[in-house]
């Protein structure tokens, strides 16, 4: 009896020519498993193309409320940006697609689950450290990283056993999309000098080209998540979806980085991530009225840079990201309330915001009559306060 390998399957030149590289090379026969996280996807399409790539059976996964419910609402609240930039597009649909290969594989008594990623890349270590955490058992499988293939040498072999791909030799881009964005990878961008090439931006407008006219967006928040969108209500899929389509055409979430791989690495890479840049930049706010200082400013410092990191280099099932995550989701119950942006030639600018939870006061805070600010108390809060400066600087005489 022939063994079973479960592939983590999106039609992409690596992942379509993995199914007949891995029964070549381990006698696997190969289920292909296409889950979707909301990337453009034609189930159909796809389950065709696995047969004719040589799956003995392609599944399509249909998991967008569980990504944004359980991936992308949990970096929504905490603010993750990987290197302060990067909104952990791929980052947090790997996790999710390790689990559902993990599942298939005990469904069909598979031994090893397999990617498409290459030597180079983060998303080797979160497929197979998720896959790790979840079922230690089973085997995992690198095809593009085991033959060391160039991409020029993977179109040629998928040409020489006439796979179908979705690349050309002119167009070599590699692409990985879900419902918080789209990467874009290798060809022209490789050089971090040049500018990124017009083709390789699909989603989002040139901000030079977008419209004149701004735009006015008001997001509401209960409790830390989006709920609806100028007084709408929306599932939080429909919710990510408008609000990127909004934003992006006013050409908001381009991002074109230097970046630190795991690996070790410098990598030049393309985001568009209108909905991510603008969905964060809402909660920020929000949080700055909501939360109280030194909560603020420790989740802001220590704890989101760290989630973001974590998520990043494909720790999201340790207990690390886990103990963050119930932090995190302590410190939304005070994030209610709404935030109204201006887009406008590629920026999400914040106009105002307000919260039933707001912790400005007008009577503390104004400068005009109906202050209650105590003045009287400060004269002795700054003698305090600069106390040991004080007698640090009488020891140490002159500086």
């Amino acid at each position: 009896m022939t063994d079973i390998c479960v592939l983590a399957y999106s039609g992409g030149l690596d992942t379509s020519i993995a199914i007949k590289w891995i029964k070549d090379n381990y006698g696997y026969d190969v289920i292909a498993l296409a889950v979707d996280v909301g990337q453009p996807i034609d189930p159909e399409a796809v389950i065709a193309k696995g047969k004719a790539s040589g799956a003995i059976d392609t599944l399509v996964v249909d998991a967008r409320d569980e990504f944004a419910r359980d991936y992308v609402l949990p970096a929504l609240k905490a603010n993750a940006l990987y290197m302060g930039k990067y909104p952990l597009v791929s980052a947090l649909s790997r996790p999710l697609i390790a689990r559902h290969l993990v599942r298939v594989a005990r469904e069909r008594g598979a031994a090893a689950i397999a990617h498409g990623c290459t030597g180079k890349g983060n998303d080797q270590v979160r497929f197979e450290v998720s896959t790790t955490a979840l079922a230690p058992d089973l085997r995992s499988i690198a095809p593009v990283r085991d033959s060391a293939m160039t991409r020029e040498a993977a179109i040629a072999y998928a040409e020489q056993h006439n796979i179908p791909i979705p690349v050309t030799r002119s167009s070599p881009y590699s692409i990985d999309e879900n419902l918080w964005g789209r990467t874009i990878e290798c060809g022209a961008i490789e050089d971090p000098w040049a500018a990124p090439p017009a083709d390789a931006w699909a989603t989002t407008s040139n901000p030079v080209d977008s419209p004149d006219e701004p735009e006015a967006l008001t997001i509401a928040f209960e409790a830390g998540k989006p709920v609806a969108l100028d007084g709408d209500a929306m599932a939080l899929p429909d919710l990510i979806l408008a609000a990127g389509q909004r934003a992006a055409r006013h050409g908001i979430g381009r991002i074109d980085m230097m970046e630190d791989r795991l690996v070790g690495i410098k990598s030049r890479e393309l985001y568009e991530v209108p909905a991510a840049l603008t969905l964060i930049a809402a909660h920020r706010d929000l949080e700055d009225l909501c939360l109280e200082r030194s909560l603020a400013a420790f989740k802001r410092a220590q704890v989101e840079p760290l989630y973001a990191e974590l998520a990043y280099n494909g720790l999201w099932f340790g207990p690390l990201r886990a103990g963050l995550a119930a932090f995190i989701e302590e410190s939304q119950k005070p994030v209610t309330g709404e935030v109204r942006m201006q887009l406008h030639k590629g920026g999400a600018i914040i106009e105002g915001r307000r919260s039933p939870k707001s912790l400005y006061t007008k009577h503390l805070a104004t400068y005009d009559q109906g202050d209650t600010f105590d003045h009287t108390a400060a004269a002795g809060f700054v003698a305090l306060w600069g106390l040991p400066l004080k007698v640090w600087s009488d020891v140490q005489g002159d500086l």
